[in-house]
């Protein structure tokens, strides 16, 4: 909890000093849109990628220094660097994904059988494998050294927007533009999860360190977090006036950010790991699901919106002590907690109906005008 780093479109990259009244630092170089930044594993560099189809690697300190280089023919969409820092990895709208030395910037080799914009790529854990997510509606698997493409996962409904690989290395969670997250087995290349849970694109996710959950970004505004051992939905936090367009834990997974297109970036306390939080949770899970291997989560398909929703408010503040509530009372509150969330949806799908509504009735008044003028001599 050091440093947040930021891109956006103002073509900047912001680095956040989390201790109070530290100074932000403002780095200027990208000649349009930052739309991605990633640390390395050290904490010493940091990569960008831009619309103006370049990465830039930072020294992230005051003096802001980088270097460049021109690393698609196309908007870098992705940067991820290698558990040993050694190596870096960028998805462009080129459709390639490439690999490169962090150090000297050197390219080592592509992958390219995408037929599409590939919006995201990661290393594996262990640095063996790479996993890239496209427009072309698939979520491909390659190995590193063999540089082939290992499998092809195409049941997706729309382009995948995300992915990323659990922290065991056992499975990947990709997000689509179809609302839905999936959750595959990298060995068995089994469908284990399947949530359908937002009611608009999910444009990013990310897993808690321990891998017990998930939190995913949506254009539906909310941010939500997934217990994937029990394979359900665990909060819904409404924060953002607009698309989330991106969310991450830090390290220890104690907090996570977020970003979205109000220009705001957030930073939440997750209370995962509070002492009494167990407590708090029996009431509403069994502890068996605290013992469970995070590395096979189970399989689970989850297509309607959970009843469970906590505001943002409750999230950051320190979890209520244990109370006993009667059982008929816990399920109005879950009951009446569901039909918000519900509410929610509903007014988010009608906002997006009254806009394409406005943009339309402005199309027909601008195309009224051209008649008009040219009916007048």
């Amino acid at each position: 909890m050091k440093q947040l780093a930021s891109g956006s479109m103002d073509s900047c990259l912001m680095v956040w000093n989390m201790k109070p009244q530290s100074r932000a630092y403002r780095f200027t170089g990208h000649k349009d849109t930052v739309t991605c930044v990633h640390f390395s594993p050290s904490g010493h560099l940091l990569a960008s990628g831009s619309r103006d189809k370049t990465v830039r690697i930072w020294i992230p300190n005051v003096k802001g220094e980088s270097t460049v280089f021109r690393a698609h023919t196309a908007t870098v969409r992705s940067v991820h660097f290698c558990s040993d820092g050694q190596s870096l990895v960028t998805a462009s709208d080129d459709k390639t994904v490439k690999v490169w030395s962090t150090h000297r910037q050197k390219f080592l080799f592509s992958l390219s059988q995408h037929i599409n914009w590939v919006r995201c790529a990661k290393f594996s854990p262990d640095g063996r494998l790479i996993v890239s997510a496209s427009d072309d509606k698939t979520v491909k698997l390659w190995d590193k050294t063999s540089r082939e493409c290992i499998y092809s996962y195409g049941e997706h409904g729309g382009f995948v927007t995300y992915v990323d690989f659990h922290p065991s290395g056992t499975c990947i969670a990709a997000a689509g533009t179809d609302s839905t997250v999936k959750v595959w087995d990298v060995r068995a290349h089994r469908l284990l999860q399947h949530y359908q849970l937002h009611s608009a694109a999910v444009n990013a996710l990310s897993f808690h360190p321990s891998g017990k959950y998930l939190i995913t970004a949506s254009s539906d505004s909310t941010l939500k977090i997934l217990d994937l051992m029990e394979g359900r939905l665990l909060y819904t936090l409404h924060g953002h006036q607009g698309p989330a367009t991106t969310v991450a834990f830090s390290r220890t997974g104690e907090y996570f950010a977020s970003g979205g297109s109000d220009e705001q970036v957030m930073v939440w306390r997750s209370n995962f790991d509070v002492a009494d939080y167990g407590e708090v949770v029996k009431v509403q899970r069994p502890p068996a699901m605290l013992t469970s291997s995070a590395g096979n989560l189970p399989e689970v398909d989850s297509p309607v919106p959970s009843s469970r929703g906590r505001s943002r408010e409750s999230l950051q503040g320190q979890p209520p002590e244990p109370v006993s509530v009667p059982q008929t009372l816990t399920s109005t509150l879950e009951h009446i907690v569901g039909q918000l969330d519900v509410l929610t949806q509903t007014v988010s799908i009608l906002e997006q109906r009254l806009t394409l509504t406005e943009d339309k009735l402005k199309q027909c008044l601008e195309n009224q005008q051209l008649i008009m003028q040219r009916k007048t001599p």
